[in-house]
């Protein structure tokens, strides 16, 4: 340690009682964080890339200051799927302040750790609260039946309206119609779903017909559309 002529010329003065860091909430406990393996918790965070042309939204569980199970959903540029797979191999086995000063690829990955690292070391993780966190696998439960992100892809001119054409219930098929052009309903396929069946061995057109549902007042529309087509 080296002090300047300055600080080395001062007398000491005695510090004051210390109290340690504020307690925050960690999976429904007060904790005092003063090393890294103190903290814990699960909570999710969205990251962007520097012209903004994709996002990432990420999932950590955190034990002891390790990161034990990680999603990693990507939107909106094609390299950034790949990122997301290297960067899923990257983050499970470090801790979060590793994972923060490592290249994860994609720097819409790497804003979303930061952003995430923020939330879990002030305490603001979706299981603050939550007594024992949730366990290794507590990640999956954003995705739903069929492992699949939950996706909303909408597109619309001025010209011609809007077009749905995935939402979270799945791959929308048809457009239903009221008499006046209005959307009142939709038809979709839930590929998760149908993937599974065909895994199963359904043939593909019968799963393709059992994977199918409709929203809204669909039988009752004057005309449907193929969103894609017309």
């Amino acid at each position: 340690m080296i002090y300047s002529t300055e600080v080395q010329n001062m007398c000491p003065v005695a510090k004051g009682a210390y109290h340690g860091p504020a307690p925050i909430p960690e999976e429904g406990k007060w904790v005092q964080a003063k090393e890294i393996k103190d903290i814990s918790g699960l909570t999710h965070g969205i990251g962007w890339c520097a012209p903004q042309q994709g996002c990432c939204k990420l999932t950590l569980n955190v034990k002891d200051g390790v990161i034990q199970e990680a999603l990693v959903e990507t939107l909106g540029c094609s390299g950034m799927t790949h990122s997301a797979a290297m960067a899923s191999e990257i983050l499970i086995g470090k801790t979060i302040l590793e994972a923060l000063n490592t290249d994860l690829v994609c720097d819409a990955i790497n804003t979303a750790m930061r952003e995430l690292f923020l939330q879990i070391v002030y305490g603001r993780s979706q299981t603050a609260f939550s007594e024992g966190g949730l366990p290794i696998g507590g990640g999956l439960e954003d995705l739903g039946k069929g492992l699949r992100s939950q996706i909303g892809t909408m597109y619309s001119t001025l010209a011609k309206g809007p077009r749905y054409l995935e939402l979270t219930e799945g791959y929308v098929t048809r457009i239903a119609l009221s008499e006046a052009d209005e959307i009142i309903g939709y038809e979709f396929v839930n590929l998760g779903k149908m993937m599974e069946s065909i895994k199963n061995g359904v043939d593909a057109n019968e799963a393709l017909e059992k994977a199918k549902g409709h929203y809204g007042q669909f039988d009752d529309a004057a005309k449907y559309i193929d969103p894609r087509k017309e």
